[in-house]
């Protein structure tokens, strides 16, 4: 009887090997199989409780420019309320934040819809900062209008992006009268009789939707004209001085990022940019945002120097001695908190004399943009690769190529202000 038993135990054995061979797998590799499925079950099991995030929906326009956001979370449909909107650099395009939105929605899939702005890719980045401001300033309008439910809004903008961004919030600011100011608005500030009583009557917005962060990426915010602001130049007065009287190779942009735009009494650009005109309250509009960050490249971004990118003063830069990495974002090696601008310093003592005007010109840019309350975060990449590709790392432009910078962009979104 067992031996029977016995016999119909290894038929069916012999079976099943013969039934695995035939699928060309063997008996082990079945189990393993087999073992495999019931770990991932397990793994499933164990996160259970956090929310089964569904397709990401995306919503192109006419124009190219497209919005990401979750498309439904365990079954229900997501509402985001808060409007990202992503700008890149000169030659840049909307694919470059691909992997910083993505992270975005995972960390944030109820709250954010992510723009990816398209107006300004590739040539078109040349047009000069006004006109690409403009151009942005109209999509962001065409974007909210599609998404009506969004109450706030940020900006993250890379390199030129920066700029672009700061001047488009100046095309879309507005203070709506008959409401409270919010505490932190960045608007509720006291004249010199102490009188606040007008300016608490409003409340700034951008397009309509309440400001809350304002974050740049290696932005050359004081442009690129002044001593050793693009690192590629090596400290040659003589290769500045060329690269500005060759500007007009990178268009309107170029004249705009030199300051060579001024010229017959008229006043650069981005000098502009650091002022409230009758039509244009550039710093007003930068105010109205409750955080402000400046990531910066300490090394090896050899377009954009680190003064310019962390609106510091060359002789208020760290010392690369005092740099040391962040436990958990390895890349970031300090972190300064939110503070305002000191009484005026004393200029470089390495300044030329013929230096001087540019030099105040530069000086009056840092000491406008810091009347804001910014956050300034300096990174590092070490790698072989990274002493030649720092300026796009830092927003991991693809991550096949850019990955080092993935634990900055993720200490931007842990910094995020929702």
């Amino acid at each position: 009887m067992d031996s029977t038993k016995m016999e119909k135990h290894d038929a069916s054995r012999k079976m099943e090997e013969e039934a695995a061979a035939a699928n060309g797998r063997s008996q082990t590799e079945a189990t393993a199989e087999l073992k495999e499925k019931k770990k991932k079950k397990k793994v499933k099991s164990k996160y259970s409780y956090l929310p089964k995030i569904g397709c990401l929906r995306i919503e192109e326009d006419e124009q190219g420019n497209f919005d990401v956001a979750v498309d439904s979370i365990n079954g229900e449909p997501a509402n985001p309320y808060h409007l990202v909107v992503m700008v890149n650099g000169i030659i840049g395009s909307a694919q470059n934040w691909k992997f910083a939105a993505e992270q975005f929605l995972k960390r944030y899939p109820r709250d954010v819809i992510v723009h990816c702005s398209k107006a300004n890719s590739a040539t078109l980045t040349f047009d000069g900062v006004d006109v690409m401001g403009d151009r942005l300033a109209e999509e962001i309008l065409s974007v909210i209008e599609r998404n009506p439910s969004v109450k706030k809004i940020s900006f993250i903008g890379h390199s030129l992006g920066g700029l672009v961004a700061r001047y488009a919030i100046a095309k879309l600011f507005r203070q709506d009268p008959g409401k409270e100011n919010s505490l932190g608005n960045g608007n509720c500030k006291s004249d010199v009789s102490g009188d606040t009583s007008v300016e608490e009557k409003f409340t700034s917005r951008i397009a309509g939707l309440e400001p809350m962060n304002f974050i740049t990426l290696a932005t050359p915010h004081l442009g690129s004209k002044w001593h050793k602001q693009v690192p590629l130049f090596c400290g040659s007065y003589t290769l500045e001085r060329m690269a500005a009287r060759m500007s007009w190779c990178l268009g309107k942009t170029g004249k705009h990022l030199f300051l060579t735009d001024g010229g017959n009494g008229k006043t650069p650009l981005l000098l502009q940019m650091v002022r409230d005109s009758e039509n244009l309250k550039f710093m007003s509009a930068l105010q109205s945002f409750k955080h402000h960050i400046a990531y910066a490249n300490t090394r090896f971004d050899h377009l954009v120097g680190w003064s310019t990118s962390s609106l510091r003063r060359r002789n208020e830069l760290p010392k690369r001695r005092h740099l040391s990495r962040d436990e958990k974002y390895r890349h970031i090696v300090r972190m300064e908190a939110s503070k305002t601008s000191s009484p005026q310093q004393e200029l470089p003592a390495d300044a030329k004399v013929d230096e001087c005007k540019s030099i105040d010109m530069e000086d009056e840019m840092i000491q406008a943009l810091t009347k804001v309350s910014w956050e300034r975060v300096d990174v590092k990449f070490n790698g072989y690769r990274q002493r030649f590709l720092a300026h796009n790392t830092i927003l991991v432009k693809t991550y096949c190529l850019y990955s080092d910078g993935a634990d900055v962009v993720q200490h931007m979104i842990d910094n995020f202000r929702l």
